[in-house]
């Protein structure tokens, strides 16, 4: 399955460490999304589309409340790079 450029970056950067986290409103529904490297750096790439993409494809999870993360799936999604760890 191919994933778009965008996704393709999103997951490069959960996968060198990132992580996404929500910020819900009284409602619970997401009021902000907010992509945060692992040099602290936040990224303002990422929509709340994309994220569902990602989210379907089972590219990201969550456990526990914790933030969103790449999972295994994902990583055989993005396609490896020098840079990658």
């Amino acid at each position: 399955m191919d994933i778009s450029r965008s996704e393709q970056r999103i997951l490069h950067l959960l996968a060198q460490g990132g992580r996404i986290e929500l910020i819900r409103d009284d409602n619970r529904k997401i009021a902000e999304i907010k992509l945060i490297t692992r040099e602290g750096w936040l990224f303002a790439g990422l929509d709340l589309e994309t994220f569902r993409k990602l989210k379907r494809k089972r590219a990201i999870s969550s456990r526990k409340g914790q933030p969103y993360q790449v999972t295994r799936r994902g990583l055989e999604l993005v396609r490896s790079q020098l840079d990658n760890r």
